[in-house]
């Protein structure tokens, strides 16, 4: 197990309300070709925080990678609402090109 890995483990463990530390175990997960332990991670921050964008981003990224389209997709666009919203041109851009090739 990769050692950052194991560092953000140790961390939710101790706290397992903060997100941050979900978070970062997730990308950490992603990372290490481990994705589909990431999801739990990606979703507990998408209860926390309703407009972060991040998250969807990145389990919707995910949930592509794991055959699961449709709900990838719909992560995709909620993100790009939120980069809409939050005025986000770059992640705006990449992801009304994801969006475009997904049709």
């Amino acid at each position: 197990m990769p050692p950052r890995v194991e560092q953000f483990q140790a961390l939710v463990a101790q706290q397992p309300g903060n997100e941050l530390f979900r978070f970062s175990l997730a990308q950490a997960l992603a990372t290490a070709s481990r994705g589909a332990e990431a999801v739990q991670h990606y979703e507990f921050c998408l209860g926390k925080k309703a407009d972060w964008m991040m998250p969807r981003i990145l389990l919707g990224k995910l949930q592509l990678e794991l055959g699961n389209r449709p709900e990838g997709k719909a992560l995709l666009q909620d993100a790009l609402r939120l980069a809409v919203e939050q005025h986000h041109e770059d992640p705006e851009r990449e992801l009304r090109a994801l969006l475009a090739d997904l049709g």
